[in-house]
């Protein structure tokens, strides 16, 4: 398994957009640019045949524990971004790897 960057992913929309570098890296950050600010702002992102971004709140967790130390901690509430893969993709990705 390797790592992505964002770098990556403008050289490939450059070459299947047939369009320069500078202009799918603007493109790239742009769209996501707009992905964060619309989690932050709470709303629900859907991309048919990819998945589903939304944000959920958390609870505080009085008696958490350090499973190192085992003392007790407080863990505050807190937003975490969750994902859910839509049919198509789920479909892909059962499939053996090319």
């Amino acid at each position: 398994m390797s790592t992505v960057t964002k770098r990556a992913l403008a050289r490939q929309v450059a070459a299947q957009a047939a369009c320069s570098h500078a202009q799918a890296q603007e493109a790239v950050d742009a769209l996501f640019t707009g992905l964060r600010e619309q989690l932050i702002a709470g709303h629900r992102i859907e991309v048919r045949g990819f998945g589903v971004l939304q944000v959920k709140d958390t609870k505080a967790k009085t008696e958490a524990r350090n499973p190192r130390t085992g003392e007790r901690v407080f863990v505050p509430a807190r937003r975490k971004v969750l994902f859910k893969p839509g049919k198509q993709l789920k479909q892909a990705l059962t499939q053996p790897t090319p």
